[in-house]
This record gives structure tokens, C-alpha cells and sequence, in this order.
């Protein structure tokens, strides 16, 4: 109960003040009613038709047609449900991950605590994007292979902020309390810790979103992603560069597309980490 007041009168009584944090909470809502809408419109975002290629925004093709014919919004929304499902399955997996690392390191400390954080330094040694390319490079470029390769090399940051937290948990009271009585240790950790560290996570989850929709149109624009005839805004966006002098369309709205939903996302996270600041006091 103590929770839920803490998330209802001082989260949201914070949130709810911030505009740029409900504007981004709107583009991210509108976003999932975008991706929903696409499995409600008739048409194949795949059929090609080369008496509608390279039609302009209007009339029946209200974001233009493609050079094989297939309408651009519709492909637009069928793209949104890619890098929505991206985003989320791989931020996903980051966190569990992540979550999983932090906790061991911070709970049991010692060697423990020493072999994962220097793994943690090794990884970020490696620049994350290029990393991924290497590990994409010996598999097929599918899109579950994509989502699992952004979620197992983007995790030590979420370990970072799970361990720091439970560094200084686990000598708050009510855990020595709880281990006093006789708790294991898995249920202090599961109990009585994470859910007590799980407010800087939820702040990295929401950014981390933006950031894997971002990998993920970059691996489809360098044609190691989503392959066609999927739509990925990313695939879409290479697709219109060759044509980008006259049919600016095939470019921009897949572009914008990508700006507004990471931007969204971004202007969320940095509401939700300012609401969960403790330093902040209500106005």
C-alpha cells in the first residue's frame, strides 16, 4: 500500500504537472494506437502495383506510393509495429539481464560482486553499436535475431544501477530485519530489495526503448536489419534514398516517423526520472 500511495500522490502528482513528459506520453500512446490500426486496414503493405509506383501524397495514398507501387502509410504503420515490438522485446531482455547481474553483485558483494562488474567493464569496452554489427554479421539478419542481439549487449547499464542500489540496501533495516527472522536469500532479494530498486530501471527501460528503436533503423538502413519485404521505418528510409530528388516523401515520413517516437519516448523517461527524484519537492 505504502507503494502504491508513493507512485499515486508523488509520482503522478508530478508527472501529471510536467508537459513535456505527458507530450511524450501522448506520442507514445499514440504510437501503440498506430501500430494497432494497421491490422485493422485492408490492403498488403508487400503488394506491389507498378501503375500506382512513385504516386504523391494525396488522394487515395495519403503519404504517396513507393516505386514498386505499395502505399507508404500503410507500411509506415506496419513499420510501427516493428520497432515498437523491437524496442520493447529487447529492452526486455536488457532489463532482465541487467537486473539479474545488479542484484548478485550487489547482494552478495565480494568476488561475486568483483567477476560481474569487471565483466560489466569489458562489455563497455566494446562500442555497443559496433558490437552488435559483429554479432549480427554471423547470423541471419532476422528480426527476433536483432532483438535478441540489442537486448544481450545493452545490459550493463541496468546492472550498474541495480547494483548501486542494492549496495545500499542491503544494510537498511527492515532487510537486516527480514534476514534476522530468517529469510533466504532469494526472497530478500525478490521481496524486500528489487522492489525497492526498480524506480531507476523503470527510468533506463523507457529510454533504453528510444535507443533500440534507434539500433534497430540504423541496422535496417545499413540493410543487416528487418529484411524486405517487411516494412521497417529503416528499410524504408534506404529505400528512399535513391529516389530522394524526386519522391522526398519515401524518406521524410519514415525519418519523422523514427524523430517523433524516439523523441517521445526521451521526453517520458526524463519526466519519470524527474517525478522519482527524491530531491525534487512538490510545488
Amino acid at each position: 500500500m505504502r507503494r502504491k500511495s508513493f507512485w499515486r500522490q508523488v509520482v503522478w502528482s508530478r508527472l501529471k504537472y510536467n508537459r513535456m513528459a505527458l507530450f511524450g506520453g501522448m506520442i507514445v500512446l499514440l504510437m501503440f494506437l498506430l501500430a494497432g490500426l494497421a491490422v485493422l486496414l485492408p490492403g498488403d503493405p508487400a503488394a506491389i502495383d507498378i501503375k500506382q509506383a512513385l504516386l504523391p501524397p494525396g488522394g487515395a495514398h495519403l503519404l504517396g506510393t513507393d516505386d514498386l507501387g505499395r502505399d507508404v502509410l500503410l507500411r509506415m504503420l506496419y513499420g510501427a509495429r516493428i520497432s515498437l515490438l523491437v524496442g520493447f522485446v529487447a529492452v526486455g531482455i536488457s532489463t532482465l539481464i541487467g537486473i539479474l547481474a545488479g542484484a548478485l553483485a550487489g547482494f552478495y558483494g565480494g568476488w561475486v560482486d568483483a567477476v560481474i562488474m569487471r565483466f560489466v567493464d569489458i562489455m563497455l569496452c566494446f562500442p555497443t553499436f559496433f558490437l552488435i554489427l559483429a554479432v549480427i554479421a554471423f547470423l541471419d539478419p532476422s528480426i527476433w535475431n536483432i532483438m535478441i542481439v540489442i537486448g544481450i549487449t545493452s545490459w550493463m547499464g541496468v546492472a550498474r544501477l541495480v547494483r548501486a542500489e542494492f549496495l545500499s540496501l542491503r544494510e537498511r533495516e527492515f532487510v537486516l530485519a527480514a534476514r534476522a527472522v530468517g529469510a533466504s536469500d532469494l526472497r530478500l532479494i525478490a521481496r524486500h530489495m528489487l522492489p525497492n530498486a526498480l524506480s531507476p530501471v523503470l527510468v533506463s527501460a523507457s529510454l533504453g526503448v528510444a535507443g533500440a528503436i534507434l539500433t534497430e533503423s540504423a541496422l535496417s538502413f545499413l540493410g543487416i536489419g528487418v529484411q524486405p519485404p517487411t516494412p521497417s521505418w529503416g528499410n524504408m528510409l534506404i529505400a528512399g534514398k535513391q529516389t530522394l530528388g524526386y519522391a522526398w516523401w519515401l524518406s521524410v515520413f519514415p525519418g519523422l516517423a523514427i524523430l517523433i517516437t524516439v523523441l517521445g519516448y526521451n521526453l517520458l523517461g526524463e519526466g519519470i526520472r524527474d517525478a522519482l527524484d527524491p530531491r525534487l519537492k512538490d510545488q
